[in-house]
């Protein structure tokens, strides 16, 4: 299904070249030409995109951008503006609009911008198809997922010990448990465990059982979890963390499939595979004396690594309305998703905590959330300021927004002058005047 985009315009001439334009890459178009007959449409018909010009009769596009985004905020506005009302622009943009292009417009930066603006009306689709195809517990189309996603497709059938590697917060027992569910044990035991939450003493009758009596405390005899998993798959998160001595015992059971109860001799056979997951970098752990290198390389088999979320930025909002999804049923909340707005600040956070900051970022809005859509006030306060000062809040001036307008375009083009020149209407002499005038040489560097 062809995207639906508003083309909101006086200009009759100018109107009819985006149309015949935006047709060619295969929108769907509908055409108005004052901002009040754009606010009375939106209201009867859905659609993923509006493209506005900012100086029209009857109803300007700031006004009828404030009466949209009032009645619907989720749908994403780019406003049209000559060069000259670049102040506008910027105000447009603070109300609530995605972005803003000025005239002449240039085709390459149109398609770019819509297509930007267009992928979160993909996201329910995709969330909707990924559940269909039962899916869920990898969620992400980046390539870093994808490749890891067939890493995971080639190794689950095997019978290879696994390590998963990645820091706090990446989703490694979800890997895990992909591994096993794609596996020929998927429906034998599946059985976790946090090294790093118990003490020495405590992790080994964990892994291994005991006896009655074996230490104070042990009133009743206790089978470990490496017999629980007998015939699946045993699952060792932060494996980095055990101490040298359980680190032997382990290595035990990898070379001969046997385990002891604490307080036993007996050798008790078990048919497990070993998946196992850490945040640390094990080879400084062996250089450092605090990991066995027999023992690593028994675990290092197959190396799985799991991207950050730094890494796969793609993902963010698909992640971001899939745990929507989950915490607004959990909470009994209708939210339907997220404004531009919010969105923009989801993706431009540096998520330093990974997948597991997201998730709770968006349970937290959707606890405070009020209203059809999260907006930016539901986030956490360090995230808005973020993109407060990633945005025109410290902009006073024309010449402030004039100058801050150019470096963002220098940087869309990569500072190639030529294209920023064209992008911007103006003369590459003009803005080499430009960038001499508010020094952009030396804030580029």
């Amino acid at each position: 299904m062809n995207n639906s985009i508003l083309i909101v315009d006086d200009d009759k001439a100018h109107g009819i070249m985006l149309e015949t334009l935006l047709k060619k890459w295969n929108y769907k178009i509908t055409k108005v030409e004052n901002g009040l007959e754009a606010v009375n449409i939106v209201k009867e018909t859905p659609f993923d995109c509006i493209l506005m010009d900012i100086r029209m009769p009857d109803m300007d596009g700031i006004t009828a951008l404030k009466h949209i985004t009032t009645y619907n905020p989720a749908i994403p506005i780019i406003m049209m503006t000559a060069f000259s009302d670049i102040d506008n622009a910027v105000e447009c943009v603070k109300n609530g609009a995605y972005d803003y292009l000025t005239k002449p417009l240039d085709f390459d930066r149109i398609k770019i911008t819509i297509e930007k603006c267009l992928e979160h009306a993909k996201l329910k689709n995709h969330i909707k198809e990924l559940e269909e195809a039962g899916e869920t517990r990898i969620i992400g189309n980046s390539k870093p997922i994808q490749k890891l996603k067939e890493l995971i497709k080639s190794f689950a059938p095997s019978e290879a010990t696994i390590l998963i590697r990645g820091k706090s917060g990446t989703g490694k027992e979800l890997v895990a448990r992909t591994i096993h569910e794609q596996s020929l044990r998927k429906d034998k035991p599946y059985v976790t465990v946090n090294c790093a939450a118990l003490t020495e003493t405590l992790l080994e009758s964990e892994l291994f059982g005991h006896e009655k009596g074996a230490f104070t405390g042990a009133d009743k005899k206790r089978e470990g979890r490496f017999f629980q998993a007998n015939g699946g798959t045993i699952f060792l998160d932060e494996i980095g963390d055990i101490s040298l001595l359980m680190q032997v015992k382990l290595l035990r059971v990898l070379q001969q499939k046997e385990i002891q109860r604490v307080g036993s001799d007996e050798n008790i056979h078990v048919d497990v595979r070993i998946i196992a997951a850490t945040n640390k970098n094990l080879e400084e752990e062996i250089q450092n004396g605090n990991f066995r290198e027999d023992l690593y390389y028994r675990l290092n088999v197959v190396t799985l690594d799991v991207p950050d979320l730094a890494d796969r930025d793609g993902d963010i909002p698909i992640l971001a309305q899939h745990f929507l999804t989950i915490f607004a049923k959990k909470n009994n909340k209708t939210i339907k998703g997220f404004t531009p707005k919010a969105m923009n600040c989801l993706i431009k956070h540096e998520w330093r905590g990974n997948v597991r900051e997201l998730e709770n970022v968006i349970e937290r809005a959707s606890i405070l959330a009020t209203m059809d859509y999260i907006d930016i006030e539901q986030l956490p306060t360090l995230i808005q300021n973020e993109t407060n000062q990633n945005d025109f809040e410290s902009v006073k001036t024309l010449e402030d927004m004039e100058k801050v307008f150019i470096l963002k375009t220098l940087k869309e083009n990569n500072d190639n002058k030529s294209e920023t020149a064209k992008a911007l209407g103006i003369s590459r002499k003009t803005l080499h005047t430009k960038i001499k005038q508010y020094n952009l040489e030396e804030d580029e560097q």
